[in-house]
């Protein structure tokens, strides 16, 4: 063993390396999870004492979003400093507290690095702009104009319009893929690597056990600037950016995507390594996610886990969609890892977005944890937490008040997790006024109104999280023997000699089940001749 190795090293490799591997991780959004200190805004002091509900799901980990210093322009994805916390959240005491809390209950932490672009208060690009000739004058995508004064290519951003701003200083163009003061970093330069590899280090030693990687397939650009391509009407969709925003135009080849983003990738890995610790990127782009993931995740020198946006999308998923994901991710990403979700702070929650009955909410809930790969679970999704209604006046989120009222944003999903029904902003701060408002539709399903229900989705959602940590095949394994019938989505789960079937059905009538030849006993659900309307089977095949 490398003799730099520490102790706290040696420690961290006394876990499972293959934790991650099936994971259930639930998603916290800090600003919107417990106020602990009657700001109006959730805090790290409040994510800790509300881990004991986070365990008590029975998840494997938990994923903070972003709690670093910050103008708070993109709340949080606009980091002015890596290293520290932001006054608004609390402080480096207290995420060491919660870390050692989490840790107490059994629960890894993984947190959100933004490494893809910085603040534009950041130190490095208040150096970098300077001049042409300082020490990070290199450090983020500087462009000089086209002869016309326009900028150097027609890249454009996320958040809509050029993705291009200009800087009067240089007299040059630097490259933001999404809001202007978030200027993005250049991967083509190996000291900016460095550094952020640095800055993992830094929350490895402070114990942490892994990371989301935001925004993984934006780090590297084409250097050469290269015009994108205009993309075929007939192949948008609207799984990233909305269908108002041009962004959907363009075939991104050159913007992101790029190969060079692997040599990262295996230097960031080769620094988590000794300390068990794990990765899941966050694969954005609309046309090539699975492909990319698959790219991404193969083999075992690049990042754990990577999620695309195909169960992120705005359609409900039928039995043959989930089959044609689930097929293309076995022959795209066969050596790879995914990892699910159906909501999280950019979407519309999916109990909205699908449109679900409550019977069709615990159906995609148990189809989520006995898919082959890892799952997150966003906060609020165990209680079925609807999208939330926000008015234009009490909007927060710029996507949304640049594109209203077609897209109305993130902040819908965003709304603070209600815990007591009866209590002043639903349990959530102690403040008259909170960063967006509680949703009054959430309060009758706050976390004490569930909990006293039997008959509740989150007791459901600890039913099959328990039954997936039970069964190697559903945390770990393959799947087998997986097709469309109708409405009916059957699949078959392996690992060792365990064999289970599972069978849903995805529509509002009855279908037929397929019985297993040979000796099975019932799992979950139901062990009839027919399946109810979003009825769902699994069953354990025996060993003759």
């Amino acid at each position: 063993m490398n003799a730099t190795v520490s102790q706290k090293d040696m420690r961290h490799l006394a876990k499972d390396p293959d934790w991650w591997r099936g994971a259930v991780i639930y998603q916290v959004y800090p600003r919107s999870y417990q106020d602990d200190n009657g700001d109006g805004v959730g805090d790290l002091a409040g994510i800790t004492r509300r881990l004991p509900h986070i365990a008590s799901l029975g998840v494997d980990a938990v994923w903070i979003s972003p709690f670093f210093k910050s103008p708070m322009k993109d709340f949080g994805y606009d980091v002015s400093d890596y290293c520290d916390v932001d006054p608004m959240f609390g402080s480096l005491s207290e995420f060491d507290q919660l870390i050692s809390a989490a840790h107490g209950l059994g629960l890894k932490v993984m947190i959100d690095l933004v490494l893809s672009h910085t603040s534009d208060q950041h130190a490095w690009f208040i150096e970098s702009r300077q001049d042409r000739a300082n020490d990070r004058a290199n450090w983020f995508v500087w462009s000089d104009p086209k002869p016309d004064g326009t900028p150097p290519n027609n890249w454009l951003s996320i958040f809509g319009g050029s993705a291009w701003q200009w800087d009067g200083k240089r007299e040059q163009y630097y490259l933001h893929n999404f809001l202007t003061s978030q200027p993005d970093l250049n991967f083509h330069e190996p000291q900016v690597q460095d550094a952020l590899l640095d800055v993992v280090r830094f929350w490895l030693e402070r114990g942490v056990d892994g990371f989301r990687l935001d925004t993984i397939n934006f780090y590297t650009h084409d250097a050469q600037l290269r015009d994108n391509p205009p993309l075929a009407p007939e192949d948008r969709n609207s799984s990233i950016a909305p269908a108002v925003n041009p962004y959907n135009h363009q075939e991104h080849l050159y913007d992101k995507n790029r190969p060079e983003t692997l040599e990262f990738l295996r230097k960031l890995r080769a620094v988590m390594e000794p300390y068990g610790a794990a990765a899941v990127g966050e694969v954005g782009d609309a046309q090539r996610g699975l492909e990319i993931m698959g790219e991404y995740t193969r083999g075992d020198d690049l990042v754990q886990m990577c999620y695309a946006f195909e169960l992120l999308s705005g359609d409900q998923p039928d039995a043959a969609r989930v089959a044609e994901v689930m097929n293309t991710v076995a022959r795209v990403a066969s050596d790879g890892w995914a990892c699910w979700a159906y909501s999280n702070h950019d979407v519309a929650r999916h109990a909205t977005r699908w449109a679900l009955t409550k019977d069709a909410q615990r159906l995609f809930a148990t189809l989520l944890l006995s898919l082959r790969g890892s799952a997150c679970i966003y906060q609020g999704e165990e209680l079925g937490l609807s999208e939330a209604k926000v008015a234009f006046e009490d909007l927060q989120d710029p996507y949304g008040i640049e594109f209203w009222p077609e897209f109305k944003g993130r902040d819908g999903c965003r709304t603070p997790m209600v815990w007591s029904a009866d209590a002043p902003q639903g349990g959530f701060s102690s403040s008259n006024r909170t960063w967006l408002p509680v949703a009054s539709e959430h309060l009758p399903m706050a976390v004490d109104q569930a909990e006293a229900q039997p008959a509740a989705l989150i007791h459901h959602y600890r039913q099959v999280i328990a039954l997936r940590r039970a069964h190697p095949s559903l945390a770990k394994g393959e799947m087998v023997n997986l097709e469309a019938d109708g409405q009916v989505l059957r699949f078959e789960r392996c690992h060792g000699s365990e064999r289970i079937l599972c069978q849903f059905n995805l529509g509002d009538a009855p279908s037929m089940a397929r019985r297993p030849d040979g000796n099975w006993s019932v799992l979950f659900g139901h062990d009839g001749e027919q399946l109810p309307a979003w009825g769902v089977s699994i069953v354990k095949m025996e060993e003759v």
